[in-house]
């Protein structure tokens, strides 16, 4: 199922929870750990990384420790693409299109609640402890997905 900008209306989200693919991705959004952001390098090669994200209000929350490249390639080209890991055998297939910023804006308290508790194990896999994380991870990134394909 693709859905696309001139689809929609300026309002809708891109994620329709009433069809049986969108109320999948919505499983996905909440549950799955890690998804896969891709930028484009200087060299206009694309650029995926594993990353730990946050859904809500129709957008992505993703934390990153200041100059990365992933934050400078998002300074150069802003569009970008992010996707779960599909099945073994090329199944259960989500990707989001949409344009990243990097926001000056401090994440709010309960986004960062809310983001500690789906990270709690893993933030235990990394030694680190929700303070340490926010400080060493301070850059926020925000992705406003404008379209989503997959089967």
């Amino acid at each position: 199922m693709t859905t696309t900008a001139s689809e929609r209306s300026a309002a809708a989200p891109v994620v329709d929870p009433s069809t049986p693919f969108g109320a999948k991705v919505v499983e996905r959004l909440a549950k799955e750990p890690v998804i896969w952001l891709t930028t484009v390098g200087a060299s206009g090669t694309p650029q995926p990384n594993p990353v730990w994200f946050q859904w809500g209000d129709d957008e992505f929350l993703l934390f990153s420790k200041p100059d990365q490249a992933k934050l400078r390639n998002l300074a150069r080209n802003p569009r970008v693409s992010l996707n779960f890991n599909a099945t073994e055998w090329g199944g259960d297939v989500v990707v989001f299109t949409g344009t990243a910023r990097i926001d000056d804006v401090a994440a709010t308290p309960d986004e960062i609640a809310t983001y500690t508790a789906k990270y709690t194990d893993g933030l235990k896999d990394i030694s680190m402890t929700a303070e340490q994380f926010f400080t060493e991870y301070s850059a926020v990134v925000r992705i406003r997905p404008d379209r989503l394909r997959g089967f």
